[in-house]
């Protein structure tokens, strides 16, 4: 039987949830969980086939959840904002619940999955989506940011500057998230405001770093950790 989970921080549209997987019978539920870290320490000691996942969940939306996992599962968008769907093209997702979630409509989602045989016959047969981007939501777009073209980020309290060659993206996002998007081979955090590729360092000296056109600080708290990568003593970790 398919396993799945609920992400979902509103004790309502959990039990909702809950109610239509029983009334269905096809599913098997796993856990349930009211944000991100709870569901991803989950995650890490057992494996799902498939997620029912709130976008808007508290300290780390939905969509950055998905890009902070290496491998992530099938999904199933669960939400009161129809306008996030773009977004989730990049995802392995299977459908949008739009809040309130009537079980005719929950239905055919799960006909979807199971008479659309997307799980053929076992989990081995789902093939992972490797990416090599992100989607950020800026001025009311979505830019496709190739992680090869990202130079470095700046935070800004609740604001990023995301710097590539060409030009500077401004998103409502927190440095906390975008250090679990962005892969920890080709990123290193440097300070509590800057994130850098390791591709784009020119030198780093005293308590700076030289990338082409800039120099960023090193912070006090990072400094160690940046000395041990260049030495050779750890690789990139945020």
């Amino acid at each position: 039987m398919i396993k799945c989970i609920i992400i979902e921080d509103e004790r309502l549209a959990q039990d909702v949830i809950k109610s239509h997987l029983e009334r269905s019978g096809r599913l098997y539920l796993a856990g349930t969980y009211r944000n991100a870290p709870e569901a991803k320490e989950a995650l890490e000691k057992e494996s799902v086939d498939l997620i029912f996942l709130d976008i808007q969940l508290p300290g780390m939306t939905g969509l950055n959840f998905l890009r902070s996992l290496i491998n992530p599962p099938l999904v199933v968008f669960t939400t009161s904002y129809p306008e996030y769907a773009l977004e989730g093209y990049e995802f392995n997702v299977i459908d949008y619940l739009l809040k309130p979630i009537s079980f005719e409509r929950f239905s055919k989602t799960i006909d979807k999955i199971i008479d659309g045989k997307i799980f053929k016959s076992s989990e081995k047969e789902i093939i992972p989506v490797q990416r090599d981007h992100i989607f950020i939501r800026s001025e009311g777009k979505f830019f496709r940011i190739g992680f090869s073209e990202i130079q470095y980020v700046e935070g800004m309290k609740d604001y990023l500057k995301i710097h590539t060659p060409d030009h500077v993206v401004i998103t409502h996002q927190t440095m906390g998230d975008m250090e679990n998007i962005l892969p920890v081979q080709q990123f290193i955090r440097i300070h509590k405001s800057f994130i850098i590729a390791i591709t784009a360092i020119k030198a780093v000296y005293g308590n700076s770093v030289d990338l082409a056109k800039v120099q960023l600080p090193i912070g006090l708290n990072y400094k160690e950790k940046i000395m041990n990568f260049v030495t050779g003593k750890s690789f990139g970790s945020l």
